[in-house]
């Protein structure tokens, strides 16, 4: 999947944001938890009793602690790029848990091949930069016929606002996310197998577009594109952002809808390079002489 121009995030300003959000964002976070609720249904008729889980983007830990209830004898990674959210979500599990906080790049997973038997990603894959990475770190990591869950935003998510940017100026301030089958067939080239995908949509509103902006930098979701512009957006802009966004309330409120992506894949053991090839040892022959 080509990358889209000017929809690259850059994740040092993506990391900052998420550090400084990490004291508001349990009070913010009602999408992930919405999400995270909907993954783990989805797992419930889903035959696998992991022993190794890992939470990729796990934020504040909510996810691990859920999928620590629901499997009591896992060891569980909580893997995350900040520090600050990840000091945040060990001082929230139990003394006797078997959660185990880990920083770094989703990209770059610091783990052994084939080693984790469920990988758990819910809303990571909007805020990744390389999705191809990504998605072969999770391929690499996940032992055959381990499973990958995740969710994410399709590409109708978040369209009022990008409608109102519209009028505003021709700059880069709204991500855009790939459709269901331009992510599926990225599912299948990173080596993972039988994916299975589900649309969903969740209807947001605000009594002000201010409350909005709020809950934005209260979860780390403001604009983090490689592109967008350098300097402040002005009081004048915002303004004239509100306005239009007001256009679009009805009833008083401010509506925004998300479109939700969930999937699950399986791991397909293994990958191997074009330079090489696996040989059964029952299939070598000796040579007579």
């Amino acid at each position: 999947m080509s990358a889209i121009h000017g929809n690259e995030i850059n994740p040092v300003h993506a990391r900052r944001r998420f550090d400084r959000a990490a004291k508001l964002f349990a009070g913010a976070d009602f999408v992930h938890r919405h999400t995270g609720k909907g993954l783990l249904q989805r797992l419930l008729p889903i035959s696998i009793r992991p022993d190794r889980i890992l939470d990729l983007g796990s934020a504040l830990g909510a996810g691990s602690r859920q999928l620590a209830k629901q499997f009591k004898k896992a060891r569980i990674i909580s893997l995350d790029g900040s520090a600050h959210m990840l000091c945040d979500a060990s001082r929230r599990k139990g003394w006797f848990s078997k959660i185990h906080e880990v920083q770094a790049d989703a990209g770059q997973l610091p783990l052994r091949a084939g080693c984790m038997d469920l990988v758990f990603a819910n809303m990571l894959l909007p805020l990744i930069d390389d999705l191809p990475g990504c998605l072969a770190e999770v391929a690499r990591v996940l032992r055959k016929d381990g499973a990958f869950l995740f969710s994410t935003l399709g590409p109708a998510s978040l369209a009022e606002l990008r409608a109102a940017w519209s009028h505003i100026d021709d700059g880069c301030h709204v991500r855009r996310f790939p459709d269901m089958h331009d992510l599926g067939d990225a599912v299948l080239r990173a080596g993972l197998r039988d994916p299975v995908l589900d649309v969903d949509a969740l209807d947001i509103s605000y009594r002000s577009p201010a409350a909005l902006f709020a809950d934005l930098t209260a979860t780390g979701a403001r604009n983090s594109l490689r592109d967008r512009r350098r300097s402040l957006v002005g009081k004048g802009p915002i303004s004239l952002l509100s306005k239009h966004l007001c256009g679009e309330q009805t009833g008083g409120l401010l509506r925004l809808r998300l479109e939700l992506v969930y999937g699950h894949a399986w791991g397909g053991g293994p990958s191997f390079g074009p330079a090489e090839f696996r040989l059964a040892p029952e299939d070598i022959t000796r040579r007579r002489k």
